[in-house]
């Protein structure tokens, strides 16, 4: 019997410590506020944001980044609209897309991170003294139609005299996620892949980079925060704590060095070595891919429409001052 009464009130105890442990943990959850953010891809040219997230910066302004990867503009996108996201990291054209498509509580921009396109070209062998006539009458693997990374290439071809279907081959019916993988078995003679993937088809001699997009496209609106018109109105405080991190993480980026932005990252990137991640963020700050600032322009948000009509992706152009809000940049700012 006293036995059974020791088992009994020590079953208790545990149930009581257990308890305990609970409540704290609920209470350090509760200490910040979750925000949901699905990011377009994993790739060392969101560097600010991933150095706002493993710094801290999120933390001090008492929010905790639940980052999911959506492996496109269009899968954050749904993500965003559905619900499933508070906010998108993705190229602002998916905006557009879906203002024109009659969206009521359609997505707004309030940050932008990048001002240039971020992938580089890549060719099967070596070519130092590459220029863009190479690529005619060859097959470039170049993404989704109607994505940033397609449509900036073409850009990019088109002023250089070089028409896609008719000079060369841009193939569009890859997914997004599988471009690497279908260079290194076979198909194509260039791809346009992103960091730190090209850097390591390099390291396996499976490609070399011969070209810069964004040097070449000028600047654009490549990657920015989207959010539903709904939710800036009602989370107007976590919107701009968010924005406030963001900028300190572009802050950050701007005055470090590559190799310490590498040891900042890390986190984000558990697979990759320091050196590679060291020389990726070397060349992106030497392409000047990262805006130093999260206001969105309204020329750089007429470049980009620029660039879709060109692609023949946009049937009408959509209003700046609906689809961009730059009251949360300009208050981090101050």
């Amino acid at each position: 019997m006293v036995l059974k009464k020791y088992v009994n009130w020590l079953a208790l105890l545990m149930v009581l410590v257990m308890a305990m442990f609970t409540l704290s943990g609920c209470g350090r959850e509760t200490g910040l506020t979750k925000v949901r953010l699905n990011e377009v891809t994993r790739s060392v040219f969101y560097a600010p944001m991933y150095v706002a997230i493993n710094l801290g910066f999120f933390e001090d302004e008492g929010l905790e980044v639940e980052l999911t990867t959506g492996q496109g503009a269009d899968k954050v996108m749904t993500a965003l609209i559905s619900g499933q996201a508070d906010i998108g990291f993705m190229g602002p054209e998916a905006t557009i897309y879906v203002f024109n498509q009659g969206q009521a509580d359609y997505a707004v921009n309030f940050a932008q991170l990048t001002k240039r396109d971020g992938s580089f070209l890549m060719a099967r062998e070596p070519d130092p003294n590459f220029t863009w006539e190479r690529v005619r009458g060859k097959t470039i693997i170049g993404g989704r139609k109607g994505g940033m990374p397609l449509m900036t290439l073409e850009y990019v071809l088109k002023n250089h005299g070089i028409f896609p279907g008719e000079d060369t081959e841009v193939l569009t019916h890859i997914q997004f996620a599988l471009m690497a993988g279908a260079f290194t078995g076979g198909e194509g003679d260039y791809v346009t892949l992103f960091e730190p993937i090209a850097t390591n088809l390099e390291r396996e001699n499976a490609g070399y980079v011969v070209a810069s997009v964004g040097e070449d496209s000028g600047e654009i609106p490549y990657t920015v925060f989207s959010a539903r018109k709904s939710y800036l109105e009602t989370n107007q405080e976590i919107v701009q704590k968010f924005t406030n991190a963001i900028y300190r993480g572009q802050v950050w980026v701007e005055e470090h060095a590559p190799e310490e932005i590498a040891e900042a990252i890390k986190g984000s990137f558990p697979d990759a070595d320091l050196d590679v991640l060291a020389g990726v963020a070397k060349r992106y700050k030497e392409i000047d891919a990262w805006a130093k600032t999260p206001v969105f322009s309204e020329e750089s948000f007429v470049r980009l429409q620029d660039v879709m009509e060109l692609a023949g992706e946009l049937d009408k152009r959509a209003p700046f001052e609906l689809l961009v809000t730059n009251e949360f940049a300009r208050k981090a700012m101050q």
